[in-house]
């Protein structure tokens, strides 16, 4: 089966987010910390949509979304991080996927929108 690398960076940033949310629990923050798993995870569930769309529009809408919640999700990082929840190098890290991953979603939107 061929490797889908977007499939995959969006899996693991959420996968990452999702541990990470249970570590924030034990440590009381809840708010700041919800937004975040759902704008990450979102970013994988739009673009398991975006696979599977039926249209060159709605795969290219799909994707569209993802990038929002990847922008969202980077937010989130960094509010967490300069609030002291998070530290600064999984911050860091974390950001940098998100960073990968929105420069992965341009140009396939990008290279969508021109395969007109």
């Amino acid at each position: 089966m061929k490797q889908n690398i977007i499939k995959e960076k969006t899996y693991d940033l959420a996968l990452r987010i999702v541990i990470l949310y249970k570590d924030s629990l034990r440590k009381n923050e809840f708010i700041l910390s919800k937004q975040l798993v759902r704008s990450a995870t979102s970013i994988g569930a739009n673009t398991e949509e975006a696979i599977q769309a039926q249209s060159k529009a709605d795969f290219i809408h799909k994707f569209s979304i993802a990038q929002k919640e990847s922008f969202e999700t980077h937010y989130w990082i960094r509010l967490l991080r300069d609030s002291g929840y998070l530290d600064i190098k999984t911050a860091n890290e974390l950001l940098e996927m998100c960073v990968e991953i929105q420069r992965i979603i341009t140009a396939i939107i990008v290279k969508a929108k021109t395969n007109v």
